[in-house]
């Protein structure tokens, strides 16, 4: 995948959950509230993880595990499915934490060729190690991301601020893929 186009769907993606909060601000904080717990959407969110993972480790050519790969992929896809059954408290966190380091290994692999290109690159790596941190944070504590979520959407002002902020950040992301990765 081109930065650029990667750069472009990153923030585009970012910004239109914020166009809804700055549109609708309950709407958009009742449905932020039930995120953490929301089982349709942790299954999705594991399923689309599981999935990618797997075909992460089914892309990957080291020779040291090509014996093991089989039953590699077995056990990954068992530990997705098991974990859709057997750990479904805040199981929509722990989904969204997969997703969102698979997504930083993607942005990572994406801009790293391009690293001595532009300083502007940074941008990107330094937000997939954030993804990362969070990912990480979230997969060992899922209830600091309800915590974080409940403070957040705490007033109408909290939620117009913050998804104001996200916005132009994600607008500063699609300016990046439009000029400064224009060619990448």
């Amino acid at each position: 995948m081109k930065l650029s186009l990667l750069s472009i769907l990153l923030g585009l993606g970012m910004a239109a959950p914020q166009i809804y909060g700055l549109a609708k601000p309950a709407a958009f904080t009742a449905a932020v509230r039930k995120f953490p717990r929301s089982l349709p959407a942790g299954y999705v969110l594991m399923a689309l993880g599981t999935s990618w993972f797997l075909w992460n480790v089914k892309q990957e050519m080291l020779a040291d595990f090509a014996a093991f790969k089989p039953h590699m992929l077995t056990a990954f896809a068992l530990i997705g499915l098991g974990t859709c059954i057997f750990v479904q408290d805040f199981l929509a966190v722990r989904g969204l934490a997969i997703v969102l380091m698979l997504l930083a290994k993607l942005m990572v692999d994406t801009g790293r060729p391009h690293l001595g290109a532009t300083a502007w690159v940074l941008v990107i790596q330094t937000w997939a190690y954030l993804l990362i941190v969070a990912g990480m944070w979230f997969t060992v504590s899922p209830w600091r991301l309800r915590d974080i979520l409940n403070w957040a959407t705490g007033s109408e002002k909290r939620v117009r601020i913050g998804s104001a902020i996200r916005l132009a950040l994600a607008l500063c992301i699609v300016l990046l893929g439009l000029t400064a990765f224009r060619a990448m």
